[in-house]
C-alpha cells in the first residue's frame, strides 16, 4: 500500500515538472513571437512605397538627422543655382530670383536689391549675356545651431562671342523652418554674403 502512494507522489512530482516546463516553454515561446511581431511592424513602418509609372518602388523611411547633411547642401545649391542662373529675359530672371528669395532671408533680398542698383540686370539683357553657375564644393558645421556653410562655385556669363568665368565663394547661416511648396527642405538661409567673385581669364 506503501508503494502505492509513494508511486502516485512520484507520478504526480513528474507532472507537476511536465507541467512547470510546459508553462515556461509557452511563456517563451509567446514572448518571442510577440518580440517578432513588434520588430515586424517596425521593419514595415520603416518602409515606403512609391507607384511610378505603374511599377511599386520601395523606398526608406529616415528622420531628419539622417539625412541632414544632404538636405542642407542641396538646399544651399538650389539657393545658388536659382540666384545666380540668368538668361536676357527679364521673365525669367524674376522667376529665378522669386525662387531664391524663398530660400533665404533679407540678407538675399538686400544683395538683389544692390544688383538692381547697379544695372547687373539690365546689363545682362542688353548684352545677351548667359550666367550660369556650378556649385563645386559646401563645407557644413553642423555642430552649431544656426548651421554654418560655406559655398565654392564656378559661375560662367556666356556671350556670342566667348565666356567669362567667375570663382565665387559665399557663406551663411542655415535654420530651420516650416516645409512648404516654396520651401520643401524647410531651412532658411541667412546672414548670407559673398566672400569672393573673381574674374578668370576668358575663354574663346
Amino acid at each position: 500500500m506503501f508503494t502505492q502512494f509513494k508511486n502516485i507522489d512520484t507520478a504526480f512530482r513528474h507532472i507537476k515538472r511536465f507541467s512547470i516546463f510546459l508553462i515556461l516553454a509557452c511563456v517563451c515561446l509567446s514572448g518571442f513571437a510577440i518580440y517578432k511581431s513588434f520588430d515586424l511592424v517596425k521593419t514595415m513602418q520603416s518602409k515606403v512605397y512609391i507607384l511610378a509609372n505603374g511599377k511599386a518602388i520601395e523606398a526608406f523611411s529616415t528622420t531628419r538627422k539622417d539625412n541632414l547633411p544632404v538636405e542642407l547642401r542641396d538646399h544651399i545649391k538650389t539657393f545658388h543655382h536659382y540666384f545666380f542662373t540668368l538668361d536676357p529675359d527679364d521673365k525669367v530672371i524674376k522667376n529665378h530670383i522669386a525662387i531664391a528669395l524663398n530660400l533665404a532671408d533679407e540678407s538675399a533680398k538686400k544683395a538683389n536689391d544692390n544688383l538692381k542698383e547697379q544695372g547687373y540686370y539690365n546689363n545682362i539683357i542688353s548684352a545677351n549675356i548667359s550666367q550660369e553657375i556650378e556649385v563645386d564644393s559646401v563645407s557644413l558645421d553642423i555642430n552649431q545651431y544656426p548651421f554654418y556653410f560655406k559655398c565654392y562655385a564656378t559661375q560662367r556669363l556666356i556671350r556670342s562671342s566667348s565666356t567669362a568665368t567667375r570663382k565665387l565663394v559665399t557663406q551663411g547661416f542655415i535654420r530651420n523652418v516650416s516645409r512648404s511648396d516654396n520651401n520643401p527642405h524647410g531651412f532658411l538661409i541667412q546672414r548670407w554674403e559673398t566672400l569672393e567673385n573673381t574674374d578668370q581669364p576668358l575663354k574663346p
